[in-house]
């Protein structure tokens, strides 16, 4: 794993920064296609109008996350790393959260489903999700506990699990997290062949990754614990699991005729 790929000048060019651009590019692609195939072009033109005010939702929702719930104590100490975002210490739960919240404000302003405009992003934002956790890998960054035996990732000098950890063989929660994703996402395109609710496939997204991830979240190393030992991100998880089955069950009876096929 490498945390720079090249230098121009002076200038680091980071792995991190490079596969994150990947990740967003390739899941705003994904969600275009389906758009076309979906016969839901006018919706793809509205997400290319959102395209940048997301990201900069994501980005101050996933900092926000990060510093204020999963490691306050460190930044309460060092208040100017705060903004030090290329640093590592985004989170994806924030980032998703701060999306979301600009999402609404934007269909509401242009009197849209969310619902819909959801269900069309979802399976691009997993697998977003996934090639920016190789991100993390290169980093050096959503590391796992030490194994205790003579198994796992050994970081290299210069990292924050070596920092962390030292010499020690650590879980790699962060590659098994990409390739779970890898996993929803295919589960979330054979639920495309069915027809659903509107809004289900988006809340589909929702349980099944924070399910996943309230379990990979006993083998990171890189968290506070707070309640029952839990991290932050399982507290974000279990909010997001009950949030949703409810949002399901008020779609169920709102709407029960209103069903989207991805014909």
């Amino acid at each position: 794993m490498h945390q720079y790929l090249a230098h121009i000048g002076s200038f680091p060019i980071r792995s991190y920064s490079l596969i994150f651009v990947l990740a967003i590019a390739l899941g705003v692609g994904v969600t275009l296609t389906l758009a076309k195939l979906q016969k839901k072009e006018e919706l793809g033109n509205h997400l290319m109008n959102l395209l940048v005010p997301m990201m900069v939702g994501a980005i101050i929702g996933s900092r926000f996350w990060a510093v204020f719930f999963f490691d306050w104590e460190f930044y309460s100490k060092h208040p100017e790393e705060i903004i030090a975002i290329w640093h590592g210490g985004l989170s994806i739960q924030g980032g998703i959260v701060g999306a979301i919240l600009v999402g609404i404000w934007y269909v509401r302003k242009h009197k849209l489903s969310f619902w819909e405009l959801a269900d069309l992003c979802t399976p691009g934002l997993i697998l977003g999700q996934s090639i920016g956790r190789d991100a993390n890998l290169m980093n050096g960054d959503a590391f796992g506990d030490p194994t205790g035996g003579n198994f796992g990732i050994l970081y290299p000098e210069g990292t924050n699990a070596r920092a962390t950890f030292g010499d020690q063989p650590l879980w790699p929660a962060e590659v098994w997290e990409g390739q779970m994703d890898i996993i929803i996402f295919a589960l979330l395109l054979i639920l495309m062949r069915k027809q659903l609710k509107r809004g289900y496939l988006f809340l589909a997204y929702n349980i099944l990754y924070n399910l996943g991830r309230f379990l990979l979240e006993l083998l990171r190393g890189d968290s506070p614990r707070y309640l029952f030992h839990w991290t932050a991100a399982q507290w974000t998880s279990v909010t997001v699991i009950l949030l949703s089955l409810a949002a399901g069950v008020y779609l169920h009876f709102r709407s029960p005729q209103l069903k989207d096929s991805a014909s």
